[in-house]
Order: structure tokens, then C-alpha cells, then sequence
């Protein structure tokens, strides 16, 4: 049963390897979040992300993916 002080507004799945994660948009009281939780073998790590810094946090994302695609066409 869904609190509606912790209402799920989008779930994104994501499978690699021996790992899957969880993307999740919720909303509560205070705002949106961004959950993203790493489940291996049943246990679970979780990191949330405020959806007011999510520009920021997408932002480092694709210069870590890009200095990440860089190094891997020098190899």
C-alpha cells in the first residue's frame, strides 16, 4: 500500500550483471527525491538524490561517462 508521504511517481530498472538497480521519482512533504538503490544478491545499498540538484548530479554523470568513453578509445 502506497503513504501518501511517500508517493512513488516513476520507477526506472535497471539489470547489469550480478547487479540491478533501482531508479525511483517519489514524492513527500518536503519534495521530490531521487532514490537509487543497488540491490547484489539481496542486499541493498541506497543513495537519495534531492530533484532540485538533479541537473547538477546528471551533470557529473556525463563528464564521468565522457572522461570514462575517453580513456577507454586510448586503451
Amino acid at each position: 500500500m502506497q503513504n501518501n508521504n511517500n508517493e512513488l511517481l516513476h520507477t526506472e530498472k535497471i539489470i547489469a550483471d550480478r547487479k540491478t538497480f533501482y531508479i525511483d521519482l517519489k514524492k513527500n512533504m518536503r519534495g521530490k527525491v531521487v532514490k537509487i538503490t543497488e540491490d547484489v544478491g539481496g542486499n541493498r545499498d541506497t543513495i537519495m538524490v534531492p530533484a532540485d540538484i538533479l541537473t547538477d548530479f546528471i551533470a557529473a554523470l556525463t563528464d564521468i561517462q565522457e572522461t570514462s568513453d575517453h580513456d577507454s578509445s586510448n586503451n
